[in-house]
């Protein structure tokens, strides 16, 4: 008898706990368990700022698919198209060659991508912040603009090239702000020209406070934090226009400055409105058994699905990588009982509370909903991480304490150029080669 396949799309937290899940759930004699995603790597999203603060290495972060996916076998490449009722996918691989692939049962988790706003200079000035080349290539442009600014003559292009703005003050733009102040004092002490400039970060969003997202308690404890670094927390402010030398906000003053970090949020991957299915908000609709309606052998989980929130009536859950994981583990033993002909089980959650980094000794937490600040709730923040994490922790535990010990690597590495991580890409995970 021929085995049945389950193919999974995306390898983010919602695809990667899904194929775990099947791989402990469904027997390697009778069914064949694929994982279709552009790396061999689950990106550990989370700790992307403290990369792009030279904090940590980037193969931190970087989690061997084939490495903890026992039993899941790996199809590097891109899904373009997916033919639900003829039970076939088309996907790019690596090298542009395109190919089918068949299945049985489909989850979808194609996680997000960069969501763009129509502000003019923004595509072509700003820098996302999704994937390990968009870290590489903004801890390299960091360190690029405080050297170019210690051998700068000109006082205006030196102020320029000094000057860092965030757009977006939800967890990870928090973070990077957080983590900037450190890392660029880091490099200018290497420059005795640069010991009387000031380097200016600046965070914007429209939102009334800082992680708007959180209570009002750890939202002032981070702002206490950022303020104590001298970033600029300007709330209800935005960019109206960006340009190569610097952005005009939204008050109406323009800010010279050389760089734009992009954090305003994440859009579903586009392969969700190709499909031709009911959106909401952009996401895939499903039931509250992560169920595509119509499509009994499709199941959709994470950023792409609008999964009914079941302690919100009316609601969908949020895209965040806890509700991610999650539900990749439900669509694991939804599929796996959809198989054995049992019954599935709706998704409930409980919320267990966030965790944001703000670099150095400093983090706001609220585990099981108890706000903590400050080093408490930074030795809960790397605790979870270190939980959370599928691989690595040892390694990335070892480089917490070299950087606590000692001093972090300031160096550009030139891996990533400029036209390789564009802000409108839709696939941040891999870089853009020109062939």
């Amino acid at each position: 008898m021929a085995r049945k396949r389950v193919v999974v799309v995306g390898g983010g937290f919602a695809g990667y706990h899904a194929a775990k899940t099947l791989a402990k759930e469904l027997t390697p004699d009778e069914h064949e368990i694929v994982l279709v995603n552009p790396t061999d790597y689950f990106l550990y999203l989370p700790l992307l700022p403290e990369v792009a603060a030279g904090v940590i290495d980037p193969r931190r972060v970087s989690v061997s698919l084939p490495g903890t996916l026992r039993g899941v076998r790996l199809v590097l490449g891109e899904v373009t198209n997916a033919d639900l009722e003829g039970h076939e996918l088309t996907y790019v691989n690596p090298e542009d060659e395109e190919h089918k692939l068949g299945f049985d049962k489909l989850i979808l988790a194609a996680g997000s991508v960069n969501k763009l706003l129509p502000i003019p200079g923004v595509t072509e000035h700003a820098h996302g912040f999704r994937g390990v080349p968009e870290a590489l290539y903004l801890r390299d442009h960091v360190t690029r603009q405080i050297e170019l600014a210690a051998a700068a003559d000109d006082p205006a292009e030196r102020a320029e090239r000094c000057t860092f703005v965030v757009v977006g003050a939800g967890y990870t733009g928090t973070e990077v702000a957080a983590q900037g102040p450190a890392f660029t004092r880091a490099l200018a002490e290497r420059h005795p020209e640069l010991a009387d400039q000031p380097i200016r970060w600046l965070l914007l969003d429209l939102a009334p406070r800082v992680l708007p997202e959180l209570d009002q308690r750890l939202s002032r404890a981070a702002d206490r934090v950022l303020r104590s670094r001298d970033v600029e927390v300007l709330m209800e402010t935005s960019i109206e226009e960006a340009q190569r030398n610097g952005v005009k906000l939204t008050n109406g003053e323009f800010v010279p400055s050389r760089t734009l970090v992009w954090c305003v949020g994440v859009r579903p991957d586009p392969l969700v409105s190709d499909l031709g299915l009911d959106t909401e908000k952009g996401r895939l609709v499903t039931d509250a058994f992560l169920n595509v309606p119509g499509h009994p052998d499709v199941f959709a989980c994470g950023d792409a699905a609008a999964v009914p929130d079941l302690t919100r009536p009316g609601e969908i859950t949020t895209m965040t990588a806890q509700h991610a994981q999650r539900q990749g583990k439900l669509a694991g033993r939804n599929v796996a009982a959809l198989l054995r002909g049992q019954p599935l089980k709706k998704y409930r959650h409980r919320d267990l509370g966030f965790v944001v980094d703000l670099g150095e000794w400093q983090a706001a937490a609220n585990p099981l909903h108890i706000p903590l600040s400050g080093f408490p709730a930074k030795v809960v923040t790397r605790g979870y991480h270190l939980m959370a994490m599928p691989g690595n922790r040892v390694r990335t535990a070892v480089d917490w304490a070299l950087e606590a010990l000692g001093k972090r690597q300031t160096v550009q590495l030139g891996l990533v150029r400029s036209g390789t991580v564009p802000l409108d890409t839709d696939s941040p995970e891999l870089p853009r080669l020109r062939r």
